[in-house]
């Protein structure tokens, strides 16, 4: 049976340059992440923490990684910079899939200064991605297929105006999104949707919301998906979302800095293990959790998933032939 297990995290949150921010680079919403961060975040968003998480991540030795966002805090230049500089660090590109956070497009910055620079982990695959110019639609959603498995990364990072956070996905990665899944469905293949937004309503207050969440879920209900995968909610959530065969699930974690503060639950990631039954799809999801008693990672629990098959797809071995 083929199997393939990942591992989520979310919104890492990296720590602001140690010089800060100059003025001029303050004169816009970023003055009040900037101010959030010197009063509260940092004390929140642990370097020492994160880097237990990716110790915990490489003992377990999924075979893909995936990040759904939020590296940066006020998108300053140097931000990307030193976040392109941690991805090396982290893992290969081939080996890690990000989409960007709505922290990582505060404000706008030019693509070669900004998020360009971690175009190599939020590529798809070659010859699969959309046509157009990186940083104006030529990106997203992204495909890249490990096994039997194919992620679908969707972009929702937008700037906004101060004290928003919301997210959009637009008309554009849409048309693209229902036809990647529709084609990875009849391959056989088990689609992960990534995102930083949660779809499902309630999961985050209005003004952090994705705005087009609703077309989004449309997309998922006509064309169907077996798994979606998002941050920013910096809380464990769990979505049952309206499929053409049955609910697609919808998962999340903290930040995978935080130490426990208020009603936020401390450092999480997902081991998911994947592989396919007579019957359809068996996801198993172990959660790894902070434990600051202990100063390590352990296990808070585990579920299983079960999920039909897609109707009229390919047979397992070819799909794994065309992955």
């Amino acid at each position: 049976m083929f199997a393939l297990r990942f591992a989520h995290f979310t919104d890492p949150h990296l720590p602001l340059p140690p010089d800060g921010p100059g003025w001029t680079e303050l004169m816009s919403k970023r003055l009040f992440g900037y101010l959030s961060w010197r009063r509260r975040r940092h004390r929140i968003h642990r370097p020492e923490v994160l880097a237990a998480l990716l110790a915990d991540i490489r003992a377990q030795g999924p075979d893909h990684l995936v990040c759904t966002g939020d590296l940066a805090n006020i998108s300053l230049p140097e931000e990307f910079e030193r976040a392109r500089v941690w991805l090396e660090a982290t893992a290969a590109p081939q080996d890690l899939t990000l989409v960007p956070g709505n922290h990582d497009a505060l404000v706008p910055v030019p693509w070669a200064r900004g998020l360009g620079l971690w175009e190599p982990w939020m590529r798809g695959d070659p010859g699969t991605e959309p046509e157009g110019a990186p940083g104006e639609g030529g990106l997203f959603p992204s495909l890249r297929v490990r096994g039997a498995v194919a992620f679908i990364g969707l972009s929702s990072a937008v700037p906004t105006a101060p004290l928003l956070a919301t997210g959009r996905v637009g008309h554009p990665q849409l048309r693209r999104l229902e036809a990647l899944l529709r084609d990875q469905g009849a391959a056989g293949r088990y689609r992960v949707v990534l995102l930083h937004h949660p779809l499902a309503d309630g999961t985050v207050r209005a003004r952090k919301a994705l705005t087009d969440r609703a077309a989004v879920r449309a997309v998922l209900a006509r064309a169907g998906a077996e798994l979606v995968l998002h941050g920013h909610a910096h809380c464990a959530r769990f979505a049952a979302l309206p499929g053409p065969l049955g609910p697609i699930p919808s998962l999340t974690a903290p930040s995978a800095s935080a130490v426990a503060h208020g009603r936020y639950d401390a450092a999480r990631w997902s081991l998911v293990a994947v592989r396919r039954t007579p019957d359809g799809w068996r996801t198993a999801v172990t959660v790894r959790g902070w434990e600051a008693s202990a100063g390590a990672f352990g296990t808070l629990g585990h579920y299983d998933l079960l999920m039909p098959a897609q109707t009229g797809a390919k047979e397992e071995g070819v799909a794994e032939r065309a992955a």
